[in-house]
């Protein structure tokens, strides 16, 4: 399965945008939400590379009653690399991490890479669109504390390309999601382009 963050890595480095080439659009802003996962219960083998750690196993993804989101990473063995809970209200919890991925950065950084994914409501406030005059790309963004979340899609709003977290100026983050199936991602992509922070995720098919 190592073929699995490689190969994601390649479509994101393929797809880098020109900021300097978008411009205000008009546009039903919502569109996206149909792009959102239902993450009611999901497995996926994953793969994370953070600056030469590479740690493999078994994530689940999973709606709780209190409708929160649990995420939790573990080896093929049950070892847990970390256990988070994203609440409905946007707060955060880590309930468990190793040591080695236990740094505030780290942290902050798997928070902010899982929340653009489950395009929680917290990061979908005050949106706008741009359009690319090259591409016809539609950018629908919005605004964060330090930079924006682009949620990128065809002309017509069909095709969720990729996701990106930027400065004003690049790509911070870019993520893909691809191939849904019941409303939940086969496969999902994560790289940061400033320091070696790579999550592959491959949807199991016998959940």
């Amino acid at each position: 399965m190592r073929y699995l963050l490689i190969s994601c890595l390649i479509l994101l480095s393929a797809c880098a945008s020109q900021y300097k080439h978008l411009q205000q659009s008009n546009g039903d802003i919502s569109c996206i939400q149909k792009f959102k996962p239902n993450f009611t219960r999901a497995l996926y083998y994953t793969e994370v590379n953070v600056t030469g750690k590479y740690l493999s196993g078994i994530l689940v993804i999973k709606k709780m009653p209190d409708s929160s989101t649990r995420i939790v990473f573990s080896n093929q063995s049950g070892f847990k690399f970390f256990d988070f809970e994203f609440a409905a209200n946007g707060d955060f919890r880590v309930y468990y991490i190793i040591d080695k991925l236990d740094k505030k950065p780290v942290i902050l950084t798997l928070r902010k890479d899982f929340e653009i994914v489950m395009m929680q409501d917290k990061v979908m406030q005050n949106g706008f669109i741009k359009y690319d005059t090259i591409t016809t790309q539609r950018y629908y963004g919005f605004p964060e504390e330090k930079g924006y979340n682009y949620y990128v899609t065809d002309s017509t709003c069909s095709e969720l390309i990729r996701m990106e977290r930027a400065s004003s100026k690049k790509p911070v983050v870019k993520v893909i999601m691809q191939n849904y199936k019941d409303g939940i991602p086969d496969t999902i992509g994560i790289s940061h382009t400033g320091f070696t922070f790579d999550i592959g995720l491959k949807r199991l098919e016998n959940e």
